[in-house]
């Protein structure tokens, strides 16, 4: 059988591009080298934050803003809760890029976003400790994503409007010509008119050709217990982003009660292979961390109760890559999420699909391109 479009890699991405064409009646295949919805490259680990106010581009935030409507509609579709809204507070110097320049996309896109005097902050929010020279950022709208069940959504949507996806078949070549692309994998052979290639930490090797500049960076997650007497001040507190001199950390509200989930979004070390992906939990892994508890949260013990090892796929200029591949129009990548990136999914998903077939998008999406100056030689 000859497909409409391949899809290489079902994770976020290539869920969610799975899903967009079948909603559009393409015959489409996706193909994964794991099982579903597993925990070998980003899209694992409970939850993922979602929030508007990004400052690191300002077409980011019409991104995200459709992706909430994406998000919306398959919980309506699914009936499941795949997105819970619990306000996030982001802390930073007063004068930091990341203060100043959420300001600037606040204005600029007149969001619903505010900062907090900071007696106030101190008094509503005590589980944070904050500094004199802390500016308090709160927006009402941002959450978080439960990721594994997003993925899943997506994967159940897709097959139910006759997608096929296919688990443990690992991509082995491309060719790809001016009609047709062909995949091979450790089972078979798959030929498509077009191919969207979301392969994760391993779109590099995918796509070699290309030699993009991507930097695959281990990543640990972890739960800390929480102090007995404290679980309701820590299950209804909101998501939190705190930029430091130290580095920049994040976690979320409690889930179960007694353990917070937490973790070093400015860390991690580069790895030659991802299939060598150190899981155990390392000293240096946790020491970072430990340290931010001690300075900015309340009633949070050591040491880590349970962790999880991911990966980012890493641009030099930590933006994605969603294009047509330059030198073959009929392959499309979608690739170097840079840790940021779940939140988008289906949104960049409606790019991806849109790409392979039309050749072009609506969405805001030039800043994405693979010919721009920070993915050159």
């Amino acid at each position: 059988m000859t497909y409409d479009c391949i899809v290489l890699g079902l994770g976020g991405f290539g869920s969610a591009a799975l899903l967009q064409l079948a909603q559009r009646g393409a015959r489409v295949l996706g193909l994964e080298q794991f099982g579903p919805v597993h925990d070998r490259g980003s899209s694992h680990g409970e939850t993922r934050v979602i929030r508007r106010a990004y400052y690191e581009h300002p077409d980011y935030v019409p991104l995200v803003s459709r992706a909430y409507e994406h998000w919306h509609a398959l919980e309506r579709e699914t009936g499941r809760t795949l997105y819970t809204r619990t306000g996030l507070l982001l802390a930073a110097r007063r004068g930091s890029e990341a203060v100043a320049g959420t300001m600037d996309v606040v204005a600029r896109h007149n969001l619903d976003i505010h900062e907090i005097p900071l007696d106030d902050a101190r008094r509503e929010y005590p589980t944070f400790q904050f500094r004199d020279d802390d500016a308090v950022i709160y927006e009402a709208d941002a959450g978080y994503l439960f990721v594994e069940d997003c993925v899943r959504a997506h994967l159940d949507c897709a097959t139910a409007r006759g997608a096929t996806a296919r688990f443990h078949e690992a991509a082995q070549s491309i060719e790809a010509d001016a009609s047709s692309v062909r995949v091979r994998t450790n089972q078979g052979e798959y030929q498509a008119a077009k191919l969207i290639v979301a392969g994760g930490a391993w779109s590099g090797r995918l796509l070699s050709d290309l030699r993009l500049p991507l930097t695959v960076l281990r990543k640990v997650l972890t739960w800390y217990p929480i102090a007995e007497g404290s679980s309701e001040r820590h299950t209804h507190a909101p998501v939190f982003l705190f930029q430091d001199d130290e580095g920049v950390f994040y976690g979320f509200p409690s889930l179960d009660g007694r353990t917070l989930k937490m973790a070093e979004h400015s860390a991690g070390r580069p790895i030659d292979d991802p299939d060598q992906l150190d899981r155990s939990l390392l000293p240096h892994d946790t020491a970072p961390i430990e340290q931010f508890i001690a300075r900015r949260l309340r009633d949070v013990e050591r040491p880590a109760v349970r962790h999880g090892v991911c990966m980012y796929t890493m641009t030099p200029d930590q933006h994605f890559i969603v294009d047509r591949h330059p030198h073959q129009k009929n392959v499309v990548i979608g690739a170097g999420f840079s840790g940021h990136g779940f939140k988008f999914t289906p949104a960049i998903g409606e790019a991806l699909a849109d790409l392979a077939l039309n050749g072009r998008t609506a969405l805001p999406i030039e800043f994405l391109s693979i010919n721009r100056p920070a993915l050159r030689p």
